[in-house]
């Protein structure tokens, strides 16, 4: 089987190993540079958006701090301090009230990562966390208390990953995940395809991740002709929350990966003010219809710790849902699921519970 050789390195310093750009280059930064040159300051994040005034509202957290791609940034509308996309990455000081049922590892992965960078929760597919990096910190992300040191493949587990899939015929799909597995370079990524299309049980890899969202210089010829390339169906699932995360450049970026023959779908969060309105979700899944995305999962916040304010009332969410069916084509229309730990399936919510009709 082909190995692969993994960066061992820190994510942090993985993202400054950015290769110096001639004067007679582009200066368009490269997707590379964009990804290292992200705001990590809080005071620089308001002083961009004009609201330097308001940090009453605001702390500095210890190991999940502010990151943010500066084409994100210019996503967002200066002066309102809730913009629905600030809202998704500015630290409030909300995150530091404990709350009850809130935890670090709201869907017990831990429980089913057998060898580092695996897991293995559903019968016909398993997941790898290829990378611990991020282009953006989301403030209600599920694994931002997930010990990625101990869980970022190294060489040796690469070995054991393939022949754990080897002895689980029922595997036949691997969810590259992270992190996002986009902000590795071409060569891992590339190196982590050509190890799972050696497998033979393997017939879809799918790639999850936010980077198009971010930065949509990320989706190069190079990477979408190897993807194309693949003898996999290659099934990329993004993740936009906010029609407003889709600006021009970004639906361009999109239809041009869907012209490669990728399959594009898109999940979302429901997290409180920032898209737990009709209007927001009938915009997101106009607008990804537009960037030729269909919309797939609409979930329920995860529960871990530091997240319950984006928190919604299963209630409102499910007569959210109705509306969107009465106002969408069933097409455009995700559905709404949330993830139960230990089950073996993403869970449908039961929207007629409380309805009498």
């Amino acid at each position: 089987m082909p190995q692969l050789m993994i960066n061992h390195l820190p994510p942090q310093k993985n993202l400054q190993m950015i290769a110096t750009v001639s004067e007679e280059a582009d200066t368009t930064p490269s997707w590379q540079q964009q990804l290292a040159d992200v705001v990590t300051d809080s005071d620089e994040l308001l002083q961009m958006l004009e609201l330097s005034a308001v940090k009453a509202s605001l702390y500095l957290p210890k190991g999940f701090g502010l990151r943010v791609p500066r084409s994100f940034v210019r996503k967002m509308q200066k002066g309102n301090i809730n913009d629905p996309l600030l809202r998704q990455v500015l630290p409030n000081v909300q995150e530091t009230t404990a709350v009850s049922g809130y935890v670090p590892d709201p869907l017990l992965e831990h429980a089913h990562n057998p060898i580092s960078g695996l897991l293995h929760k559903y019968q016909s597919r398993v997941l790898l966390t290829v990378t611990g990096a991020c282009a953006i910190h989301c403030r209600y992300c599920f694994r931002q208390h997930f010990d990625y040191q101990a869980n970022v493949p190294k060489q040796a587990q690469l070995l054991a990953i393939q022949h754990y899939i080897t002895a689980h015929p029922d595997i036949n799909e691997v969810i590259l995940s992270g992190g996002d597995p986009l902000s590795v370079s071409n060569r891992r990524l590339f190196g982590w395809l050509d190890a799972l299309e050696a497998l033979p049980q393997i017939s879809t890899i799918r790639l999850h991740t936010r980077l198009p969202v971010v930065i949509p210089d990320r989706l190069e010829a190079a990477l979408l002709t190897r993807l194309a390339a693949s003898r996999c169906q290659i099934v990329m699932v993004i993740h936009s929350n906010h029609a407003n995360e889709i600006d021009t450049q970004t639906l361009q970026a999109l239809r041009e990966a869907s012209s490669y023959g990728l399959l594009l779908l898109n999940q979302a969060v429901l997290l409180k003010a920032v898209n737990n309105t009709l209007a927001a979700q009938m915009a997101l899944s106009q607008r990804l219809f537009a960037a030729q995305v269909m919309p797939y999962y609409l979930h329920l916040l995860d529960k871990v710790a530091g997240a319950a304010h984006f928190d919604i009332h299963q209630q409102e969410a499910i007569e959210l849902y109705w509306q969107l069916l009465k106002h969408l084509p069933g097409y455009l229309v995700p559905k709404l699921v949330q993830e139960v730990p230990s089950h073996p399936f993403k869970m449908p919510v039961d929207i007629f519970q409380g309805r009498s009709s």
